[in-house]
């Protein structure tokens, strides 16, 4: 039995108690819902999902190996909580995982683990399962015959789990059940590898079927009323059974013109239909060849020339198996290369005894010899076909009077359903206050609800010119601005005049039979207008533009309904348009209220910095003042103390050697007060007093030169002195700290020139880098996320742009990602609050842009530090 405290090896001999029914039921229900796929790829990602709901787990994974390269392998498929990390297609290559696992899963042995850090023996293993955030797990082998394939792992990951005999025991048997699968999944493949040469094998069988297919072929074609239907089953199935490149179905006009009017092509090849649309001189009436050739692509106008051919004349089919060597003149033969054609045949369609149309073959990629059996489909094919007309005839005269009797009742329908269309159509235009999603919204519906070829809102300027501002098209039909660039605004601008000014609206129902003015026939012509109506928009009691549905394909006569309908969308429009308005004044007002809000905010830190560093500068030029008086006076006379006392030295020891033998109280005064240690010590602590003065002075020099009170305007500066002077006064802060080592300045100065330069500002920007740069060492010092020595450093350069460089970098914290581009804001920090104003950058980045015409950038990436460029022109002229 195994223990659910320590970590199990689950042997198959052992015997589990499974008492509790439920379990037995689930275990049921996942070995069928196994069982009921073939699918190996649905089997896993059904059973994952079962087995982590059944037992609870944090996440259940699949895992494959790949002996080959060493036992690597990958989870492949997966079900995990949401609050874990998902491991799917995680690679796994770990020598200690194989060298101590494989062989145990190899032989069929199952691990279940109940914590990580008491039953791991491996340091590996335990870092391998930490890295899936595993705490406790179960792993039975999968094997495929004899064969590890994989695992089939169960996570617990929130914290140690005791797990039951009887779960690891239907862990053991879902395992099986999915070796059995992938078994079957190798069955199937072989399978589908027999059910393929099955197939080649029924392919040879084909051409026994070809009698049948015929028959089934001219059923299809008995099976249905619809010509369409038909012409396309016809063309489809022929061209797919002859193997042939294009089937077409050609009819003819009672002048023996034609169109094609159905096709079936194979991929590569043009489409006839498409272009007898695309070029209108496939429709021509040419009398002769030689006239054919100037028209480029030519036109085969044979059959309406010759009134249908030969066909007229009780002829069935024509047969060519190549067109160039038929004997065709070489104005047959273009036409002929226009389709595309090399080989072909044509048989007729005869309805009521007379011919109605052909049904043509071609064979485009070369010759074809033509077969009996071939021609004989096509004939018995084109008589079903007539037959079939003559039933789609009966059938349409039928549907005629069924459309009559339909119509009215759909007049009363659409009335209804453009009154609901209506309001939502209002409702839409309300809910938006932006004037090109109201033009689109209302454009579309009013095509939709009228059922027109194009909507158009037209809009006037306000020298009385317009422009086209919104449209909706049916298909097929171009758009104005293709088509009337200008020519409109004559019309349009005679409308505010004489119609719309009184709200007149117009409707046409047939512009070829309307007296319409002169300017308005150059709107209707080039976009072929049959019928029109407009309506005009008015903003307020101002007339905004116009509202106009136009049908181009035909003839209409506009209902009462309609008309009220482009009416009220027309009204809506300029209740839209007032809202519009508003909104845009609204907005123009936010956005001069936020400029004028940023710009107290620079001005604001501006001053704020401006009046610190000012006092800043005020106090540190006053106490470098009160220092150097002083100090001078000290370092100036310890000179002359040092002669005095070395003459008071000399003296005393003259007189002890003319006078070796001194009274007792001298004797005993030397002794007392250590004559010779004070000649020895009191030149040393001298020297200690000049150098100690020596500091102060260079220290008082350093805070004039940051100050810099007496230099407000631009002048020739060395920048490295103003560096120096602001390391030295935060001299204290770069050394070690408590617990905290110093911070290391790294210089690596160029030869750079003097630069005409604000001093004390450019003293300020390395202030503000440099004490950031302190304080994010000093954060990760404090957070122990500093694993090298704390170091600054700073270079700089002459670029070939005349530009100087200077480049301040720490190993420190970093910035935040995506915060790099806000760190120049006023008033935006990454501290702490409490802990910086927001202002040091901004003012930095001002007086570097704008004072100095150059650039500052910042390069950062969290953990790994924070670079700062700063290129600031060295002459006057480019600042």
């Amino acid at each position: 039995m195994i223990q659910p405290t320590s970590q199990k090896e689950y042997q198959p001999g052992m015997i589990f108690s499974l008492d509790q029914s439920e379990k037995q039921k689930a275990l049921s229900r996942v070995i069928a819902r196994i069982r009921e796929s073939l699918d190996i790829e649905t089997i896993f990602k059904i059973t994952v999902t079962e087995v982590r709901q059944l037992l609870n787990t944090d996440r259940v994974g699949v895992f494959r190996f790949y002996p080959d390269l060493e036992w690597e392998g990958e989870f492949l498929y997966e079900d995990v909580g949401t609050e874990w990390i998902s491991i799917l297609a995680t690679k796994l290559h770990d020598h200690c995982f194989a060298e101590e696992f494989t062989e145990l899963y190899q032989e069929g042995r199952i691990k279940a683990i109940s914590d990580i850090y008491e039953d791991v023996v491996t340091d590996c293993h335990v870092t391998m399962l930490e890295k899936f955030q595993v705490r406790a797990n179960i792993a039975v082998p999968l094997m495929k015959c004899k064969d590890l394939w994989g695992l089939l792992c169960i996570h617990q990951c929130n914290n140690p789990r005791q797990w039951e005999a009887s779960e690891i025991e239907f862990v053991q048997l879902i395992a099986q059940h999915l070796g059995v699968a992938l078994q079957q999944a190798d069955y199937i493949e072989q399978m589908k590898l027999q059910s393929a040469q099955l197939a080649q094998a029924k392919a040879r069988e084909k051409a026994a079927e070809w009698q049948k297919t015929i028959a089934r072929t001219i059923e299809k074609i008995r099976q249905s009323l619809d010509l369409e239907s038909i012409f396309r089953t016809t063309t489809e199935e022929l061209r797919q059974l002859l193997n042939s490149d294009r089937v077409s179905i050609y009819r003819f006009n009672p002048d023996w013109s034609g169109d094609f009017v159905f096709e079936s092509i194979t991929s590569g090849w043009v489409t006839l239909m498409q272009e007898q649309l695309q070029r209108p001189e496939l429709r021509d009436n040419i009398s002769n060849c030689n006239l054919k050739e100037l028209v480029e692509p030519p036109t085969d106008t044979y059959l309406q020339d010759t009134g249908g051919g030969q066909f007229a004349k009780g002829e069935i089919y024509r047969i060519c198996n190549d067109i160039y060597s038929a004997g065709f003149n070489e104005c047959y033969i273009k036409i002929l290369e226009s389709y595309q054609a090399r080989a072909y045949v044509i048989v007729a369609i005869l309805y009521n005894h007379k011919i109605w149309g052909l049904l043509a073959v071609y064979q485009n990629t070369g010759t074809r010899d033509w077969q009996e059996d071939e021609i004989y489909l096509l004939t018995q094919v084109s008589s079903q076909l007539g037959v079939a007309l003559q039933q789609a005839e009966s059938l349409k005269q039928m549907q005629v009077q069924a459309q009559k009797l339909a119509k009215a009742a759909e007049r009363e329908r659409k009335a209804a359903e453009r009154e609901k269309a209506l309001a939502a159509t209002v409702e839409k235009i309300r809910q938006s206050l932006d004037l090109n999603t109201i033009f689109a919204t209302s454009t579309q519906e009013v095509l939709r609800l009228l059922e027109v070829d194009r909507v158009t809102i037209y809009r006037f300027r306000p020298d009385g010119s317009g422009e086209f501002v919104a449209e909706s098209l049916a298909y097929g039909w171009k758009s104005v601005q293709e088509l009337v660039p200008v020519i409109a605004d004559d019309y349009l601008r005679l409308i505010p005049r004489e119609d719309s000014t009184n709200g007149k609206i117009i409707v046409v129902n047939d512009t070829s039979a309307t007296n319409i003015p002169i300017p308005h026939i150059a709107l209707i012509t080039p976009t072929e207008t049959r019928a029109y109506m407009i309506v005009p928009i008015f903003q307020g009691e101002k007339l905004w533009g116009l509202l106009a549905a136009y049908q181009h394909s035909q003839t209409r006569d506009w209902q009462k309904d309609e008309v009220d309908l482009l009416v009220q969308i027309g009204s809506q429009l300029g209740v839209g348009l007032q809202q519009a308005e508003l909104l845009g004044k609204t907005q123009r007002q936010k956005e001069e209220i936020t400029q004028t809000l940023k710009e107290l905010q620079a001005t604001q830190s501006q001053l704020i910095q401006s009046e610190k560093m000012a006092g800043l500068g005020q106090l540190v030029a006053g106490l470098a003042h009160e220092i150097n008086n002083p100090i001078s006076f000290i370092y100036g006379n310890i000179p002359y103390v040092t002669n005095h006392m070395e003459d008071l030295l000399n003296l005393v020891c003259l007189y002890h050697k003319n006078h070796p033998q001194s009274t007792q109280e001298i004797a005993q005064q030397t002794a007392d007060i250590d004559l010779d240690f004070i000649a020895d010590d009191l030149p040393k602590m001298l020297n200690s007093m000049m150098i100690g003065a020596n500091r102060i002075r260079e220290l008082v020099l350093s805070l004039r030169t940051f100050a810099r009170l007496d230099e407000a305007e631009k002048k020739p500066l060395d920048l490295h002195e103003g560096i120096d002077s602001t390391l030295l006064i935060l001299q204290n802060r770069l050394q070690p700290q408590g617990d905290f080592p110093a911070i290391e300045i790294v210089k690596e100065y160029g030869n750079l020139p003097q630069v005409f330069c604000y001093g004390a500002q450019m003293n300020q920007v390395f202030m503000n880098i440099i004490n950031n740069a302190i304080w994010a060492l000093e954060q990760s010092l404090a957070d122990s996320r500093l694993t090298d020595k704390p170091k600054i450093w700073i270079r700089t350069q002459v670029t070939d742009r005349n530009y100087i460089l200077i480049w301040i970098a720490d190993n420190g914290c970093g910035i935040k990602k995506g915060m790099e581009s806000r760190i120049f804001e006023p008033f935006f920090t990454t501290k702490e609050p409490g802990q910086g104003t927001g202002l040091g950058l901004s003012i930095s980045y001002q007086i570097i842009v704008e004072k100095h015409g150059g650039q500052i950038n910042c390069v950062s990436e969290p953990g790994k530090g924070c670079e700062l460029w700063i290129e600031i022109p060295m002459t006057e002229n480019r600042a």
